[in-house]
């Protein structure tokens, strides 16, 4: 099975085990990619961010996993994306292909990371210094 993960959690993320799930012994290249909390956001400090799902967010995930490792260059797939508060500094989001070169490896998580923006059905709220929030790429 090359989806080895794909799940949307409210548990920290661990992006070694993201990438220890996708070795291989055919890969020549494991690129990982992990998506942090930042403290700032159009010029304003943000002090944490919650993440909220819809009920189809898994299996919107485990689809857009499947459809990256349909790619014959694909040898392995692992993905995660983390619901509820974060802190600054945590991770919010794990990605880990390996591929047989770093050019399909590297080409293949990012459309891996564009997928899962573009499509999961996740929302953010952004808190801010001054007590006030906002919500993000909300419908």
């Amino acid at each position: 099975m090359k989806v080895r993960i794909a799940e949307v959690s409210e548990s920290p993320l661990d992006v070694a085990a993201h990438s220890a799930a996708t070795r291989d012994v055919a890969a020549g290249a494991d690129v990982s990619f992990c998506g942090v909390v930042r403290d700032h956001d159009g010029g304003r400090e943000v002090v944490e961010l919650e993440y909220t799902s819809h009920p189809s967010a898994a299996g919107v995930l485990r689809q857009v996993a499947e459809e990256i490792a349909a790619d014959p260059a694909v040898l392995a797939v692992a993905v995660s994306h983390r619901i509820g508060v974060l802190r600054i500094g945590d991770v919010a989001l794990v990605a880990s292909v390996t591929a047989a070169h770093r050019k399909q490896a590297f080409d293949s998580c990012q459309r891996l990371v564009d997928e899962v923006k573009a499509r999961l059905p996740i929302w953010k709220r952004q808190v801010f210094a001054d007590g006030t929030d906002e919500w993000v790429n909300c419908p």
